[in-house]
């Protein structure tokens, strides 16, 4: 039975290969063919080259091969997986994490089922590992939401000093994508580039909401639009923003804190077990073998393992308090 999935495995490894290959090659044409097109635009003014130039600019690479691209291009999913990724700050594609999705399935599930001989158990652990690469992006999309969280006050008051000075709204955004780090100048850079091609403010604020769902950036998107409609003094108006984002920002740390001893009972009961399986298992393999070698023990097994999980969101929602 092992030997026959392993050779099933080698022989989808082998195709995709080959498939990788071929999108490879049919990539470097359609690159050749853009810079074409791109060098014709840019040597005349006919109406339907500027066309087909927009129309280059619209296209999403949402996989690297070619006949993956357009499938995802027709589903739902495959844009808020692009957003997710930018959000993320990752370079990957829609496809590239949908297929490290699928690794992280087959192999370990192929793993266990060659030393276990446990068709049950082996699609257990292959969904268990099935959703790695996504909570690998999720965690990277939080840590970055919170640099961006931290370093948003100290933006507001780089514009608030240039409005002071006496520059406009636009040259104050163009300041802090000049002078603030990733990833607060990089979205202030987009959003400034955007007032440069044309588009219109509340525009271009709700696409970076949209980059960074942040209430503290829906805070300081509604102060800019308020003060736009209604006048006022908007260096004073941003500056009480940022005073207002750096208590709200304090009180989290301060609820952090004290839910601290709360997520740290949650993670001690959660591995507990797994790590006390592992220590019994080292001791005395034959008998914690019986967990996976008895059907009422790999029933126990998968039982155990949902009613941890479930255990562990539990915890989690209690301590997660909203600010």
């Amino acid at each position: 039975m092992g030997l026959i999935i392993g050779v099933v495995f080698l022989g989808v490894f082998a195709v995709m290969a080959l498939l990788m290959i071929a999108s490879g090659t049919e990539a470097s044409q359609q690159a050749k063919q853009v810079n074409a097109t791109l060098d014709s635009v840019l040597a005349t003014d006919i109406a339907e080259k500027h066309d087909s130039l927009i129309d280059i600019r619209k296209i999403e690479l949402l996989s690297g091969i070619p006949w993956l691209n357009r499938r995802l291009l027709k589903f739902e999913v495959a844009p808020r997986l692009h957003n997710l990724l930018h959000q993320a700050g990752l370079s990957w594609t829609a496809g590239g994490l949908l297929s490290g999705c699928g690794v992280c399935f087959a192999i370990p599930a192929l793993l266990v089922n060659i030393r276990f001989h446990s068709v049950p158990l082996s699609l257990l652990v292959g969904l268990l590992l099935f959703p790695a690469p996504f909570i690998w992006v999720i965690v990277k999309r939080n840590k970055r939401f919170d640099l961006f969280q931290q370093g948003l006050p100290e933006a507001l008051d780089l514009m608030v000093g240039g409005l002071r000075a006496g520059h406009s709204l636009i040259a104050a955004m163009g300041l802090v994508a000049r002078e603030c780090p990733d990833p607060v100048g990089s979205e202030f850079k987009t959003c400034f580039e955007e007032q440069n091609y044309g588009l219109e403010l509340k525009t271009a604020l709700h696409n970076m909401i949209i980059r960074i769902p942040l209430q503290e950036l829906r805070i300081v998107s509604t102060a800019i639009m308020i003060q736009k409609e209604s006048g006022g003094n908007l260096a004073e108006v941003l500056d009480k923003t940022a005073h207002v984002i750096r208590e709200r920002f304090r009180l989290k740390r301060q609820v952090g804190v004290h839910t601290a001893q709360g997520r740290l009972t949650g993670w001690i009961l959660t591995l507990l077990p797994v790590g006390l399986g592992v220590v019994l298992y080292i001791s005395n393999p034959k008998t914690m073998s019986v967990l996976w070698t008895n059907p009422l023990g790999i029933k126990l097994l998968c039982a155990s393992i949902v009613m941890l999980a479930i255990g562990g969101l539990i915890m989690r929602s209690i301590v997660n308090v909203d600010v």
